[in-house]
């Protein structure tokens, strides 16, 4: 029926068209599908005066759409990571209608990775590191606690160490992989909600960016947050998406549960070592230094690293509510012993978890990082520059595993094997999409 629309080009517009279409009217039926879409107004329009779809024609439609792909003739990148979206959205159209999946066919029918789930040696292991780097009196948990209380921003500091770590963020990434001309972001500094940090992109190479003032956080975090969020995270990945959306206009569309939304998490992550180097913790102390905060940079950056492969007891949370039916008490308690995090802490993760639009999520984080960090490295050359190839290409897991298997066959294996093991550099508790993506250290 494609033939209609004459040629390849016309065909791809077409398809493309009815991509965004789709996602649009999903939205509509799911708030929250759509992270961003910055194509023609004039679609969303037409989906909102429209009579809201029947959930059973949604996924007809993504299942139809799919079977014609190969019609658009796209360049086999730009298939796959259109293919990949499509999968996602045929998933939630699917969960809509009523088709429930269980935890890790979700997972993986949504973001393109198997659930890899803990290993309690591994666990053990990253214990004894943290119990090297904290020493003193009493147990691991409470000296963790200490020290994160010691480290606190007090509030009135909140927004001059955010401010000095934009400005800094922002011209090291400028520098590093570039930045459109007008750019910038609005930050704002709220109460009251339950994430850390959150993006908005506005369009027009500018995004809101606010930042929780009551939500405690160290100051030895705080260049993660901020690099997560805005510069080389969320806010420099959409400015340079958003750019390349009049060629293709896939790009326009940006999903928050998507393969694609696994590596835009991943890249986020590693964007602050990407851009400022894999040391970073002194470079941190030292911006935060000239606004008056005082913190150790390098403790912060090696205990968040020795803190990673914890990070994959969240995964296990995840898969003892959805799988075997855990109860509360039980899911804290695992979450307490190996994330050393109070019951407080640990009720919010299970919040996050059990959220029914959300909670799938903790594996973009929990897998999208290692991910992610591998391919960065799996080549010579400045990880910037790859970093910014990461943000300009539509890639998706898919893709990132086969440059791994290409580059490195032994360094692939144990990424699909088993992602604890290379899960050991910085990360960031990044927090987007309206809830908290991952606890602090």
């Amino acid at each position: 029926m494609w033939r209609r629309y004459g040629s390849p080009m016309r065909r791809a517009s077409s398809i493309l068209r009815d991509v965004a279409l789709l996602a649009l009217r999903l939205d509509r039926a799911v708030p929250g599908t759509i992270e961003a879409f910055t194509g023609d107004a004039a679609l969303r329009r037409h989906v909102q005066a429209e009579p809201a779809p029947r959930p059973s024609e949604l996924v007809r439609a993504a299942r139809r759409l799919r079977s014609i792909l190969p019609d658009a003739r796209l360049e086999p990148r730009r298939a796959a990571f259109v293919d990949s979206e499509l999968g996602a959205l045929e998933r939630t159209a699917r969960t809509l209608a009523g088709e429930r999946a269980g935890f890790r066919e979700e997972v993986e029918e949504t973001f393109d990775v198997p659930v890899v789930t803990g290993d309690p040696d591994v666990y053990r292991a990253a214990h004894r590191e943290l119990d090297g780097l904290l020493r003193g009196p009493g147990s691991l948990a409470g000296r963790l606690a200490l020290y994160r209380r010691s480290d606190e921003l007090p509030p009135a500091a909140l927004g001059p160490a955010v401010g000095a770590l934009v400005t800094a963020l922002r011209a090291r990434t400028g520098a590093r992989i570039g930045l459109p001309a007008g750019e910038g972001v609005d930050v704002e500094l709220v109460s009251g909600r339950p994430w850390t940090g959150f993006t908005r992109y506005l369009g027009g190479a500018r995004s809101r960016v606010r930042f929780a003032a009551d939500a405690r956080v160290r100051a030895g975090q705080l260049a993660l947050l901020v690099a997560h969020e805005t510069y080389p995270g969320h806010h420099t990945e959409h400015c340079r998406r958003d750019a390349m959306a009049a060629a293709r206009p896939e790009r326009a569309l940006s999903l928050a549960r998507s393969p694609r939304a696994l590596v835009v998490e991943g890249a986020a992550d590693a964007g602050l070592a990407a851009v400022v180097g894999e040391q970073w913790g002194r470079w941190a102390g030292e911006v935060l230094a000239d606004v008056g905060v005082s913190t150790d940079g390098e403790l912060a950056r090696r205990v968040d690293e020795a803190m990673v492969p914890l990070h994959r007891a969240r995964l296990d949370a995840a898969v003892m509510i959805h799988e075997r039916g855990a109860g509360p008490d039980e899911v804290v308690a695992h979450l307490c012993r190996w994330l050393l995090v109070d019951e407080s802490r640990a009720h919010r993760m299970l919040d996050f978890l059990v959220h029914p639009q959300w909670r799938t999520y903790t594996a973009t984080y929990v897998e999208g990082f290692p991910l992610v960090r591998a391919w960065l490295r799996c080549a010579p050359g400045d990880p910037a520059e790859r970093l910014a190839r990461l943000l300009d290409e539509p890639l998706v897991p898919a893709a990132l595993r086969r440059d791994l298997r290409a580059a490195d066959p032994a360094t692939a294996g144990r990424v699909a094997a088993d992602r604890v093991a290379v899960a050991r550099s910085a990360t960031t508790g990044g927090v987007d999409h309206t809830m908290n993506g991952r606890p602090f250290c």
